[in-house]
């Protein structure tokens, strides 16, 4: 499976395929179980070229774990890591949010998916066969490309809101709020990959643009008579 608009972006990476199967792939790269790892890492392998497969004991963390759709933030931990830690209880902080009540709200915030499948499969789209239907498209973009990804996501609605960006971890972001736009009458595009610590798992002017897979299949069939296929655009395109 190719995409038109990797192709119109001129795109350095390949397009992610995000997929839920109870068939592991052989060579798949995959985390050991009980090993610390970030999907956001993983992720951006698979964007040159690599495949991985990921269970509910091999996520790399729990974060990770929420962000594939394995399970749901367990509190107790998560709020005080997230926020200012917990000497009492040996809970290292983050910082990322003010305090453990206000990050509590931000997980009750979580898109609640819980994937049907044993897997969950990353894999560049020209390895998708046809009889494989992922649930989020992720595109690795610098910053004119995710110019041009965000127009393309308005460039058949009258609204301004169809490219949107939420505050999460990396991998909360690319997958797990793409995959809920799926359960949406209307779908976004999300822009991701702004945490500050998946951030150092890529290059420095990337972020990432993950499409629900039906909003990716509309898009496709837009490209040839928008703007990417005109003179603006490509201009830029090739600067």
């Amino acid at each position: 499976m190719e995409s038109k608009i990797s192709q119109a972006i001129k795109s350095k990476y390949l397009p992610v395929a995000v997929l839920w199967t109870d068939e592991k792939p052989e060579g798949a790269i995959q985390f050991k179980e009980g090993k610390w790892g970030c999907v956001a890492s993983v992720l951006f392998k698979v964007a040159q070229g690599h495949v991985a497969v990921f269970d509910q004991k091999t996520t790399g963390c729990q974060g990770g774990a929420v962000g594939l759709g394995f399970k749901s933030f367990e509190l107790g931990y998560i709020e005080y890591f997230l926020s200012t830690g917990s000497p009492e209880r040996n809970i290292p902080g983050e910082y990322h949010r003010k305090n453990p009540e206000i990050a509590k709200g931000f997980t009750q915030q979580l898109p609640q998916i819980q994937i049907p499948t044993k897997y969950i499969v990353f894999k560049p789209l020209n390895q998708v066969n046809e009889s494989e239907r992922p649930q989020c498209i992720v595109f690795f973009v610098n910053p004119d490309q995710l110019s041009a990804c965000v127009m393309l996501a308005n460039y058949d609605k009258p609204t301004k809101d169809n490219a949107i960006l939420y505050s999460a971890a990396g991998c909360h972001q690319t997958v797990l709020e793409a995959i809920a736009q799926n359960y949406s009458d209307n779908p976004k595009a999300i822009v991701g990959l702004t945490d500050i610590s998946a951030r150092r798992f890529i290059d420095k002017d990337l972020l990432t643009f993950s499409l629900p897979y039906k909003r990716f299949v509309e898009l496709e069939s837009e490209v040839e008579e928008s703007f990417l296929t005109k003179e603006e655009w490509l201009k830029l395109r090739d600067r």
